[in-house]
């Protein structure tokens, strides 16, 4: 999801891709939380999945959950982030503490609670642009997804597992960020386009239907 507030442009690169270091720390921070929090509930349903030897397993799990986390999440959040900075916007991802330890909390009861961060803007910044920002993180989702999706059915064992559960988180999250209510990208997408909004959520259903 994104957050906006109306300001005057702030940001002097205009239309480049730019990282602060609070930033950039609150990036990586979200990104260990939640692979921690994936790595702990994937391990829990499958015990011996990548090796008999637990450290292997868990280890091995670490790595697939930090894939799974930048190729989901942290994109979502960058698709909002460099288009609005594309529209001339300040724009950066803030973590958001108190999710980030829910998330760990509840995965040790085995459910995921994602609420990581938002990438939050400032700028001269109209619903059309706006929706257009919110559009951008579910939309690298469903191409994700979809592409995944395509590699499970020329994949086969481990991989192809793999790469079916990520067309599943990919298309859960764009569905999801669909629900039209605030703070939800859904909200600003159909206050924008109407169409847009349809057609992005009924793609991401159906991804979510395809990998159940």
């Amino acid at each position: 999801m994104d957050s906006f507030r109306n300001a005057r442009i702030i940001n002097p690169g205009f239309g480049k891709k730019a990282f602060s270091k609070i930033e950039i720390r609150d990036i990586l921070i979200s990104i260990l939380v939640l692979s921690i929090s994936f790595t702990i509930i994937l391990v829990r349903g499958n015990p011996t999945f990548f090796s008999n030897d637990t450290v292997k397993n868990i280890l091995s799990f670490f790595l697939l959950s930090v894939v799974m986390v930048v190729f989901s999440f942290m994109l979502h959040e960058m698709g909002h982030k460099f288009v609005a900075q594309r529209m001339g916007a300040w724009s950066e991802y803030r973590m958001y503490p108190m999710g980030l330890g829910l998330c760990l909390i509840f995965s040790l009861i085995g459910f995921l609670f994602a609420a990581p961060g938002a990438v939050y803007i400032a700028g001269r910044i109209d619903d059309k642009m706006n929706g257009k920002i919110s559009i951008a993180g579910p939309a690298v989702n469903l191409v994700l997804g979809f592409i995944c999706y395509g590699l499970w059915f020329v994949t086969t064992g481990r991989v192809s597992a793999i790469f079916f559960l990520m067309a599943h988180l990919n298309g859960f999250l764009a569905a999801f960020n669909m629900i039209p209510i605030f703070p939800l990208d859904g909200s600003k997408i159909l206050k924008w386009n109407p169409v847009v909004f349809v057609v992005a959520l009924a793609l991401g259903v159906s991804l979510v239907l395809l990998t159940w």
